[in-house]
């Protein structure tokens, strides 16, 4: 076989080679999609919460056969006029759609993308940003205090538009006023998202074995955001009760008439308080 005719093959073996990657990159872009009206690489629209948008799409089709198109959106609610369309050969097809700003929406960006999707199963991507706009509020409440055998359980509420850290502050006063918990201000390992409800406890493993305690959370966040509640709580074991006889009664009677002589106190003064819980927890004897 002479060398002549050895290139003369390798260069028939590479033309053929060649030519189904040539078409097969052809084909790739024989369609595409693209936001209506030229020079946008995106979609962006902002709105406030609840509002729907409108904008429209056009799949263009460059290609010498008809191909026919799904749309659908990710991310975000987007409603097409049509959700598949077919294309003529060397034609573009507009498509209106809308998107909905989700009903209360925190202030800021929310990702999503227009996609479409031929029978071949090629799909073409733009993203879409969407802008929820409005005031940014800061609020937060604590809330269903109360005092078991755990510690001290509360549920925060974000009642705000923005995502808040909350730090918490704890107290307790026993009778005479005897401060028997204080815990400074810290910040607490949960973010919450506007309408967001959870559930915590802060532990109190050395609450006092005999008093009547009065349990004071403080809560804030950033903004300005800031809230207070409580619950009042009786610390009596009682089988050193039942074991102590009539001194232990007599006991638990002096906190009880001192219990209305603080409320009654209270009540005089210009300071009004949140409502409280009564709960009765009992100790441990050893």
């Amino acid at each position: 076989m002479s060398s002549a005719f050895r290139v003369l093959m390798l260069a028939l073996l590479m033309l053929s080679g060649a030519a189904p990657a040539a078409s097969a990159a052809s084909s790739a872009d024989d369609w595409s999609l693209a936001p209506s009206g030229g020079g946008r690489p995106s979609f962006y629209a902002e709105g406030a919460p609840g509002a729907v948008l409108q904008d429209t799409v056009s799949v263009i089709n460059r290609s010498g056969e008809p191909v026919t198109v799904r749309l659908r959106g990710t991310g975000v609610a987007v409603a097409f006029a049509d959700g598949s369309v077919r294309v003529p050969a060397r034609t573009r097809a507009d498509v209106p759609f809308t998107v909905s700003v989700p009903t209360g929406a925190a202030p800021g960006d929310l990702a999503g993308a227009v996609v479409a999707r031929d029978g071949e199963g090629r799909s073409r991507t733009v993203a879409l940003r969407l802008r929820a706009v409005g005031p940014k509020l800061s609020a937060l409440t604590v809330e269903h205090v109360a005092v078991g055998a755990d510690g001290i359980s509360y549920e925060l509420v974000n009642r705000g538009t923005t995502a808040l850290v909350p730090t918490l502050a704890v107290r307790a006063d026993g009778v005479f006023g005897r401060r028997v918990l204080d815990r400074a201000p810290r910040t607490l390992p949960v973010e919450l998202a506007p309408g967001r409800r959870v559930e915590l406890t802060e532990p109190w493993p050395d609450r006092p074995a005999l008093d009547s305690v009065d349990v004071r959370l403080t809560v804030t966040a950033a903004g300005g955001a800031r809230d207070e509640a409580g619950a009042s709580v009786w610390c009596v074991p009682w089988g050193a009760v039942v074991g102590g006889g009539l001194g232990a009664v007599v006991a638990g009677a002096a906190l009880a008439v001192v219990r209305r002589r603080r409320r009654r106190t209270a009540g005089d003064g210009d300071v009004s308080e949140s409502p409280r819980t009564e709960v009765e927890l009992t100790g441990a004897v050893t």
